[in-house]
């Protein structure tokens, strides 16, 4: 039985079938992992501390804990069928105060959901309150805790919650992030997934 190649070109050679097989091949495979980063899963590097130790950038960065970076994976689509939890760790993409707040700030940003829409969100010597009481914040160390006090007028002038569709970023390493604190909210919009897996290195394999 002929394949669809010799069906649409018979007076190829074997030679230039199998040529012909093989691009296609790569062609598609391309294509297929092109598709999957842009719409299902993408990698991404820790850059910087803000994130310790939950996710370890690379020494000799400034409040680095590791030899190497982790790689991480982002679940790109999950998003489109439920909202954003506090807790959850996200890749999103920052408001462009954080180019200006943040020492070499810009491109893409990993941290922690910590105030999500409707939340009356504060913060207290370096402890989040939500509705008048303490988060239990587990990744927190206490040694990486600051002491800043901020409530949301200081965020947003006039806010007294969360608004609609936006959200509260922080990073784990209190200490050494610079997040929403120093340039606000984050709109939905913004965010392209949630982290579920560190692959690398090896020894640093979790999910998330």
């Amino acid at each position: 039985m002929r394949g669809p190649l010799e069906r649409l070109f018979p007076n190829l050679s074997r030679r230039q079938r199998s040529a012909i097989d093989w691009i296609v091949t790569i062609v598609a495979a391309v294509a297929i992992v092109l598709v999957v980063k842009a719409w299902i899963v993408n990698p991404y590097r820790i850059p910087s501390s803000s994130m310790e130790p939950t996710l370890h950038c690379a020494r000799p960065a400034l409040g680095c804990a590791a030899g190497s970076s982790d790689r991480i994976l982002a679940n790109r689509f999950i998003y489109h069928f439920r909202s954003p939890k506090r807790g959850e760790i996200v890749v999103f993409n920052p408001p462009p105060r954080s180019k200006l707040e943040c020492p070499g700030g810009g491109g893409v940003y990993v941290k922690r959901i910590i105030g999500v829409p409707g939340d009356r969100w504060e913060e207290r010597k370096g402890y989040v309150y939500v509705d008048g009481k303490r988060l239990n914040e587990p990744y927190v160390q206490p040694a990486r805790r600051d002491h800043r006090s901020v409530i949301l007028n200081q965020i947003l002038p006039g806010a007294t919650v969360v608004p609609k569709d936006d959200y509260i970023m922080m990073g784990d390493n209190r200490s050494q992030s610079c997040d929403s604190r120093d340039w606000g909210f984050v709109p939905r919009k913004n965010i392209i997934g949630e982290v579920f897996l560190t692959y690398w290195p090896l020894g640093r394999i979790a999910t998330h």
